[in-house]
């Protein structure tokens, strides 16, 4: 399997490049892998790159985008931050990779078992990580399932899990928000955003229908 060309990066639609890592997703599941070969890929890519899609994601090191949807060099652009938090510098590298080098698809991608989202449901406070947690203690916040207070920390599996949701679709609708650019590029269809969990024990990717935002009438209806 070859690199992206600039051809063939121009001629995928948003909803197709959601297609092909939904497709990589299901091979890495079934421990299958694409035929590459990436020294070449390397050679194809050295003067330029043209990704299909920019994947916003965490540090963690079992979510490592390109193994987990089975892309090669030059397939995807790769931002990774504690908790995938939206920041100012997180949404200029969106607008790099989807204005500048023509990225078709934007994916929030979460996970489970999160130590940043355990943090800050467990308020944890410690230097500059401080600083970081705050972004995500508004879905802590806004998690309206679990009652009792005291199991509202990251002792509780499924308060932890529904935080990650809510971080998720939260930074989909703040990039939005906060990127003129962005916004007006998924009115014309020329790109599309969509929030995802990546399952750790399973490898599977459950991609959150409901969070795509592919088109002008999509953007009217998720920023209300």
């Amino acid at each position: 399997m070859k690199a992206h060309t600039l051809e063939t990066q121009s001629s995928i639609t948003p909803l197709k490049a959601l297609e092909f890592l939904k497709e990589g997703n299901a091979r890495f599941v079934n421990n299958l892998k694409a035929n590459r070969d990436l020294l070449q890929q390397a050679n194809e890519t050295r003067a330029g790159q043209w990704p299909f899609a920019v994947i916003l994601s965490c540090i963690d090191s079992r979510t490592s985008v390109e193994l987990i949807f089975d892309q090669g060099l030059g397939d995807v652009f790769s931002i990774r931050i504690a908790g995938n938090v939206v920041n100012t510098d997180i949404i200029g590298s969106l607008e790099f990779a989807c204005k500048l080098a023509g990225s078709k698809l934007i994916v929030v991608l979460g996970h489970t078992s999160c130590g940043a989202i355990k943090g800050a449901c467990d308020h944890v406070e410690l230097g500059n990580l401080t600083e970081l947690l705050s972004k995500i203690q508004p879905a802590v916040y806004q998690e309206k399932d679990t009652q009792d207070i005291t199991k509202r920390n990251s002792k509780n599996v499924d308060f932890v899990e529904n935080v990650a949701e809510i971080n998720v679709k939260r930074s989909v609708k703040t990039i939005l928000s906060r990127s003129y650019i962005l916004e007006q590029m998924v009115e014309k269809g020329e790109i599309a955003i969509i929030g995802a969990k990546h399952h750790l024990d399973t490898g599977h990717v459950e991609f959150y229908e409901d969070t795509l935002i592919a088109d002008l009438k999509q953007v009217e209806e998720k920023m209300i």
